[in-house]
Formats: structure tokens, C-alpha cells, sequence
């Protein structure tokens, strides 16, 4: 069965962006961003909440380049920068090319190449999903979104990027659950950068 993985970058004290959406404090160099190909190459499926795709849907498409200066995505050949390492532009490339679902009650069409969107999270839905042949799925992002899969006990996975910084406030990466969930550490892995993986599954 496919599993359905948590995958976001925290600060100290529990955000996953800034009051007013700042990511500027991730410390997301060529280490990381090594750790971020190798886990995109295991799955097929980003989910995402609204806030996280239309903050990735502008990011993404023009964020890096290939030799020639353009970057191609399925029939779509982008204008981008030409700095990028060869690492983010895989995972550019990744980004772009995955399919994306995205869970959302406000908007109306989702324009980012290979996304489909859904109104709602229906447990049945996501269980058949699961069950599909293919890769793992992976959510990027956090609260309403993230709180729900956990109330339904659809997520299989945490990888959390804890970052060695104190925001005071901002986006919480866990809004309103209501209730305590008991997780069992896998995994750790410290970076030179001082930012620290920690791997979770629920514990049944």
C-alpha cells in the first residue's frame, strides 16, 4: 500500500512559515536539498492545502534552469533564471512534473501543470488512493490540511526539518487537533547547517 507522508521544514518553536509567510529562515542549502530530490524520487503524489500551492505554484515553475536556459516540464517549455544548482533544478523539475492534488473549498481551478482539485477530504477517497499501484504521496504544507489527514489517521509518515531558529509567531505546522497522537522516532539526521530531520510514524 502506498503511504501517505508529512514532509516540511519547522522552527524551534513549531512554525512552518513566518507571521507573514516568510520561508527566509530555511536553511535549505545543497545538503538539504540533496536529502528533498532523493525523497521526490520516491513519490508520484504532492497534496497540498491552498495557502502551500499557490505559494509553490508561483515559486516552482520559473525557479531554476537547465544549461540551455529553459526549464521543460510535460509539453511546456519555461523561461527561467540561470544560477540554479543542478540539485534544485531537479527538484524543480520534480515539482513541476509531479502530479499534485490539491485540497481547497475556495478555489475554483488549479492552473499548475498536472494538478487536479478536490473540494474536500474524503477518507474513503484517500484509502482508494492508497491502495492504487504507484509511489508514495507526500504533503507539503500544514494545518487545516495536515490536521485532517491526522483526525482520519491517513498519514503514515512525519519527516521534520527542525530549524535552529525561534520565530515568536507565524504559521502553526499543527492547527486545532483537539486531541494528543503518539508518535515513535525512526530515524535523526543532523545536518552541518545545524538543521535537524526527525522521522515519525504514528504509533498504533
Amino acid at each position: 500500500m502506498r503511504k501517505i507522508i508529512v514532509s516540511n521544514m519547522i522552527s524551534l518553536d513549531g512554525f512552518i512559515a513566518g507571521p507573514n509567510g516568510e520561508l527566509d529562515w530555511h536553511l535549505a542549502d545543497e545538503e538539504f536539498e540533496k536529502r528533498a530530490a532523493d525523497m521526490l524520487n520516491t513519490v508520484d503524489t504532492i497534496l497540498f492545502g491552498r495557502v502551500t500551492y499557490e505559494g509553490m505554484a508561483s515559486y516552482w515553475p520559473t525557479a531554476v534552469t537547465s544549461p540551455t536556459g529553459t526549464l521543460y516540464t510535460e509539453g511546456t517549455k519555461i523561461r527561467v533564471p540561470t544560477q540554479a544548482s543542478k540539485i534544485h533544478t531537479e527538484i524543480a523539475h520534480k515539482m513541476n512534473t509531479l502530479s499534485k492534488i490539491v485540497f481547497s473549498r475556495t478555489l475554483e481551478k488549479v492552473d499548475w501543470n498536472n494538478s487536479k482539485l478536490l473540494k474536500g477530504i474524503n477518507k474513503q477517497e484517500i484509502m482508494e488512493m492508497k491502495q492504487q499501484p504507484g509511489k508514495d504521496m507526500v504533503i507539503l504544507g500544514g494545518g487545516d490540511i495536515l490536521s485532517t489527514f491526522m483526525e482520519l489517521d491517513l498519514i503514515d509518515e512525519y519527516r521534520i526539518f527542525v530549524n535552529p531558529v525561534v520565530l515568536g509567531g507565524g504559521k502553526p505546522m499543527f492547527k486545532d487537533l483537539g486531541k494528543r497522537y503518539k508518535l515513535k522516532l525512526v530515524e535523526t539526521k543532523i545536518f552541518g547547517s545545524g538543521l535537524v530531520g526527525l522521522y515519525y510514524r504514528p504509533e498504533k
